[in-house]
């Protein structure tokens, strides 16, 4: 039997550290006073990053072309 909403993918979060330049940390602070005058809500940092890069990633079109075309070959 298949419904039509597939099984759900792993939501277990994954905690990664990294380290940024001073110039960076200035800029993600600017990203979330804009965001927060944009949208009336603010948002640490830290919950915005997350957003940022998989909106970069699903932007990227030559990566997503790439990783669909890996999976494919995969299956």
């Amino acid at each position: 039997m298949e419904l039509k909403l597939g099984k759900l993918p792993d939501r277990t979060p994954v905690k990664l550290s990294i380290t940024i330049t001073p110039d960076l940390q200035m800029s993600l602070q600017a990203y979330a006073v804009i965001y927060a005058q944009t949208y009336g809500v603010e948002e640490p940092v830290a919950d915005l990053i997350p957003a940022m890069l998989a909106t970069f990633l699903e932007s990227d079109r030559t990566f997503v072309r790439e990783r669909e075309a890996r999976l494919r070959g995969q299956k």
